[in-house]
């Protein structure tokens, strides 16, 4: 028999092997990523959409308290959010989205977790502030969610009844109310 009868015992169908997950990279919005976060509201089918305007303001005036998530470049992900003036201490999440791409990965959370522990409130928020409407199943898990991993109470309470939005016939839309969900007190981050 010489070596070129012998058949190799290793096998050459390649051996599966799971695919390593994109990285996900979270930055800070600038005044330019307006428009894309306006879309991956749009996109979403499932928010409110706003005026464009609104979101290049976010972006461009609470860029701390605002993150963009990417795939290679490519936006999956927002929140859209900021310290209310009278609550500094607070981190109010105003709009969360993402795309149908990364949807039930936990972003959201990862996103809004980002926010709370790093720019601008370093680890010093001691509330994280939302309005759900009754029929955001997927929103209201998020944040109680959040409040489970934190052990921290999660109340939710009235704060836009459906009687205070424009009626109807003037908007050609109709609305729900809105909840506050008010989770904390938060504990403060260890320094990094």
């Amino acid at each position: 028999m010489t070596d070129a009868s012998v058949s190799p015992i290793r096998s050459t169908t390649p051996t599966p092997t799971t695919p390593t997950p994109p990285a996900i990279k979270l930055r800070r919005p600038t005044g330019e990523d307006g428009a894309t976060i306006w879309q991956l509201a749009r996109d979403s089918g499932k928010l409110d959409l706003n005026s464009p305007y609104a979101y290049m303001m976010m972006s461009h005036f609470f860029p701390d308290t605002c993150v963009v998530a990417e795939i290679d470049g490519e936006p999956v992900g927002s929140v859209v959010g900021f310290a209310p003036p009278a609550r500094p201490n607070a981190l109010f999440v105003w709009q969360v989205t993402t795309t149908e791409r990364v949807r039930g990965q936990g972003l959201a959370s990862r996103m809004i977790e980002h926010l709370l522990w790093n720019a601008p409130l370093k680890g010093q928020a001691r509330w994280l502030e939302a309005t759900v409407t009754p029929s955001n199943e997927p929103s209201a898990r998020l944040f109680k969610g959040i409040a489970r991993r934190h052990g921290v109470a999660c109340e939710v309470a009235p704060l836009f009844e459906e009687d205070s939005f424009p009626c109807p016939t003037q908007t050609d839309a109709t609305f729900e109310p809105e909840h506050l969900f008010r989770i904390g007190p938060l504990r403060q981050a260890k320094a990094a």
